[in-house]
């Protein structure tokens, strides 16, 4: 048995739909073929095709006509459907996935700061902080990239202000933790004048060491306190180079599609002249970021200012929305429970409320009358209310269920609070963080609390839509550490926790397929390998499903396919 597409209309190939439409109309499923008039022009065979489609489940070979997927079944059968011009790969049993999403997408990492990202001790860091100092003029402000966290190295903590002043005491030191975190040198502490006099701005901290002295941490809005220079500025063909670059080295790992959190106007431009080129390689989902101090009444201004619908776009690139935050990240998450001592200052610190609550409410139902669908970064329960709040006020006024508004993140949830998010319709979209930094959340907010982080069990079992993702770079965007996580609970550096939220390998690659393609309101087009759906997939170099967990990390792409098209490959297929 083999399955045909018998109703596509999409003129990438419409001859073989119109084809395909009229032989199914005359034969039983089984005695389906296709003419050797309009042949497929690629069949992949003697695989392990895992379609993520309930009705075909897994198969053996897959045609592919133009962008789509024509025919899924056996290989006997699917082969019969090649032509003379009919390119096909022999899989040697290797599993085929749909190609992976990534539900929160910053960038890939790296630049011109100093590189942290494989230090795995102080001492590492450090050298790499004074290794920069010694080339580099004395005074001249270094900077480190953000692609790194404590949990990785060995002590489990921050570089503070005296191990930095040590690295580079002639220079100003930023160190960039994440999107949520600066610690600063002493030096930098002068150059921007702030002193324990300076008081906190609000949704800001200043760390402090015990003896009530700065210790070099600002923490969300207190980064305001600091102007980092400028990144250096990009031609648009320079922007485009770099942009096809990661997005190969995304192809790579098996990655097809992903959503940008917060993406300027910039970027959307180099974007929409990328899709002029055809030169994606990845399907782009993106939403803006709106400027935390506009007030509702110059809402329309920034608005005008884009230039953009919401949902413009096609299958390549589409405008998904706006994206909001209401708290802080590992270090500010908002909670309704003080943080675990020495952090919670005596039960009194309960993170960072990053926004103005009825401003916040009031952004989110003028977004929702004028066509919008909001995303908003909560971390914490209390952050959580907030945004439930306001996604019931906006809906109150007009609907937001089926519109796929969503939460960011969402560590830390309520019992109270799942029965509102069905009720709303709201997307969970979640990633690993745990994985990377459980030490630090232990410290912050208890062992018990820490371990919940991020609940995947629970989002499922109270039928919720749950995405993944990465927020890379502020963890690496390989999704095979994902779903080792999530189907593991297993961490770089404290063992396993919260076991009982783990889920099924099914289940975590329907999260990153199936799950990401309904986030981004797509799952007509793509997330399965059903013929009709756009032929995005990834050959695996180990069997997700059936390998060791111990191998789930190091998982790659051997073959990639956009579009029908082939992005990434290996001599491993032929």
């Amino acid at each position: 048995m083999f399955h045909i597409a018998g109703v596509l209309v999409q003129a990438a190939f419409l001859p073989v739909a119109l084809l395909l439409a009229a032989v199914s109309s005359l034969l039983a499923p089984g005695e389906l073929r296709a003419s050797q008039d309009t042949p497929p022009d690629l069949i992949l065979y003697n695989g392990k095709v895992v379609t993520m489609d309930p009705r075909l489940g897994t198969v053996e070979a897959l045609a592919i006509a133009g962008e789509r997927v024509a025919a899924a079944g056996s290989t006997a059968d699917v082969l019969r459907l090649a032509g003379p011009e009919s390119r096909t790969i022999d899989l040697q049993g290797r599993t085929v996935i749909p190609g992976l999403g990534d539900n929160h997408y910053h960038g890939i990492g790296g630049g011109r700061g100093v590189d942290l990202s494989r230090v795995r001790s102080l001492d590492e860091l450090l050298a790499k902080i004074a290794e920069r100092a010694a080339v580099t003029p004395a005074g001249e402000l270094i900077v480190t990239n953000s692609d790194w966290h404590e949990g990785q190295l060995r002590e489990q903590r921050l570089p503070l202000r005296d191990d930095l002043d040590r690295a580079a005491p002639n220079h100003p030191v930023v160190v960039v933790r994440g999107g949520h975190e600066y610690v600063l040198n002493s030096a930098a502490l002068r150059m921007w004048q702030i002193t324990e006099k300076t008081p906190e701005p609000p949704g800001g901290k200043i760390g402090r060491y015990p003896d009530g002295r700065l210790n070099g941490e600002l923490v969300d809005r207190a980064r305001g306190l600091v102007e980092l220079p400028p990144r250096e500025s990009r031609t648009l063909e320079e922007t485009i180079a770099d942009l096809r670059e990661e997005y190969r080295k995304l192809n790579l790992v098996g990655i097809t599609s992903i959503r940008y959190p917060g993406a300027a106007p910039e970027l959307y431009a180099a974007l929409k002249e990328m899709r002029k080129r055809n030169l994606l390689t990845v399907r782009v989902t993106v939403l803006f970021r709106l400027p935390a101090s506009v007030t509702p009444p110059a809402l329309d201004s920034v608005l005008s200012r884009w230039a953009v619908a919401p949902g413009e776009g096609d299958e390549w690139l589409k405008v998904g929305g706006i994206k909001l935050g209401v708290d802080g990240g590992f270090e500010g998450g908002w909670m309704r429970r003080p943080y675990n001592e020495p952090w919670g200052n005596g039960g009194n610190y309960y993170g960072l409320s990053t926004v103005d609550p009825d401003r916040y409410r009031e952004i989110v139902r003028s977004l929702n009358l004028r066509g919008w669908r909001v995303a908003t970064h909560a971390v914490g329960d209390a952050a959580i209310d907030l945004v439930l709040d306001a996604y019931e006020s906006a809906d109150a006024v007009s609907s937001i269920r089926e519109r796929r508004w969503s939460i960011e993140h969402a560590f830390v949830v309520a019992p109270d609070q799942l029965d509102r998010m069905k009720r709303l319709g709201v997307l969970l979209s979640v990633q690993n963080h745990l994985y990377v930094a459980a030490p630090s959340l232990v410290r912050y907010w208890g062992a018990e609390r820490a371990g919940r982080v991020t609940p995947v069990r629970t989002y499922l079992d109270a039928g919720l839509h749950v995405s993944s993702g990465t927020d890379s770079p502020v963890i690496p965007y390989n999704p095979w550490w994902t779903m080792y996580h999530f189907v593991t609970r297993r961490t770089i550096s404290a063992g396993v926790m919260g076991f009982e939220e783990r889920v099924g390998r099914m289940e975590a690659l329907k999260l990153a397929t199936v799950e990401n393609a309904y986030l981004a309101a797509a799952e007509k087009e793509r997330g399965t390998l059903a013929p009709g759906m756009l032929a995005d997939l990834a050959v695996l170099s180990r069997d997700f499903l059936t390998c060791d967990d111990s191998e789930i990390e190091s998982i790659g792409s051997v073959l990639t396919i956009v579009g029908g098209k082939i992005v990434a490959s290996s001599n491993q297929v032929r």
